[in-house]
């Protein structure tokens, strides 16, 4: 049977040239011979061209476009281009449906539900095969169901990273050496009490602005994970980068809801199989490419420390208290989904 579709490609020409809104743009119910709808969708992503959450997005398209024989394509859009570069703006267009698809970090989410963050706890996951295991079952249901709630359908998820540290000040091996360290955090209370309790200045800023602030010496550093460290060229100006894994970042994969209900059942199950073998995709990518990154690190200059599980043990007994308090702020329930205890 035919269903009625939200095709957008005359509206996103529209937003890029900020005339428009993307709603009561026009639809398609044509169904190609091969039973997939013939429908352009539009997807939404944070990072840069270069960035895993990009790349995930372009890999899911050629998939899709590939497999569906051409009637089923996807319009990728880095850099929240259709929301001004404001990612609120744009978790706020998918859920929406002004954008039909999109891929956004669990702290970038949290502004619709404060929970679906709550694998960012420090030390919630210890390496990536861990997380793989976690996010991909019990954790499923835990996304699903929050995300559901506020008209979005997951798809998959795949790593942002492992966030690192990065300063140009010194290189942190201990706690006492986060003092007064002037880091750039994303605003999230997670991050941002974090870094407070080991004695660091934790500060909110746009990710875009952060390479002019270090060399300006506004802030001495950032956290991220390898990756996104690497494309933003974080090597030039840094000389410090501390391995602690505190904490595992994911990207979402989602759809908006009525969007994906109006897709006929054999488009929502290619959408599906390419949103996983995406994810899965962008996971290897981030996994493999760490150790060549930091090796590439090393040859500019920059000086790694990996801290020992003893030495992560003297920063984990200094956040105790207070990580303990995140738990609860989180609650019982949530926390259970990844396993995270006090």
């Amino acid at each position: 049977m035919h269903r009625k579709l939200f095709a957008r490609t005359a509206c996103v020409v529209l937003a890029l040239a900020m005339l428009f809104s993307l709603s009561g743009c026009g639809s398609s119910e044509e169904t190609a011979d091969n039973g997939y709808d013939k429908i352009d969708l539009v997807m939404a992503v944070n990072g840069t061209d270069t960035q895993i959450d990009s790349r995930v997005a372009r890999y899911f398209a050629d998939l899709v476009e590939e497999r569906s024989e051409g009637n089923v394509t996807i319009d990728v859009f880095p850099n929240d281009q259709l929301a001004g570069g404001n990612a609120s703006k744009g978790i706020e267009m998918i859920a929406q449906g002004s954008v039909d698809l999109a891929a956004y970090a669990t702290v970038a989410l949290s502004v619709i539900d404060n929970k679906i963050n709550v694998c960012t706890i420090p030390w919630a996951l210890s390496d990536y095969q861990q997380a793989r295991e976690v996010i991909d079952t019990s954790a499923y249901q835990f996304y699903t169901e929050r995300l559901a709630a506020k008209g979005i359908t997951y798809l998959g998820s795949f790593h942002n990273g492992f966030r690192q540290l990065t300063n140009s000040k010194r290189a942190v091996h201990t706690p006492e050496d986060m003092k007064d360290l002037k880091i750039r955090v994303p605003g999230s209370e997670v991050y941002m009490g974090f870094f407070r309790t080991l004695g660091a200045d934790p500060t909110s800023m746009s990710w875009s602005e952060v390479y002019t602030a270090i060399q300006q010496g506004t802030i001495d550093g950032q956290e991220n994970g390898v990756s996104v460290t690497s494309t933003a060229k974080m090597a030039e100006i840094q000389k410090y980068l501390t391995m602690w894994n505190y904490s595992y970042e994911n990207d979402l994969f989602i759809a908006n809801s009525k969007v994906w209900e109006n897709l006929n059942e054999q488009t929502q199950q290619l959408l599906r199989e390419a949103a996983v073998e995406a994810c899965n995709w962008g996971r290897d990518e981030v996994e493999n490419e760490e150790q060549e990154i930091l090796a590439d690190f090393e040859a500019q200059g920059m000086e790694i420390t990996y801290l020992t599980d003893e030495e992560k043990q003297a920063f984990m007994d200094v956040i105790r208290d207070w990580r303990a308090g995140i738990i609860d702020t989180f609650g019982e329930e949530a926390c259970s989904y990844f396993g995270i205890t006090k």
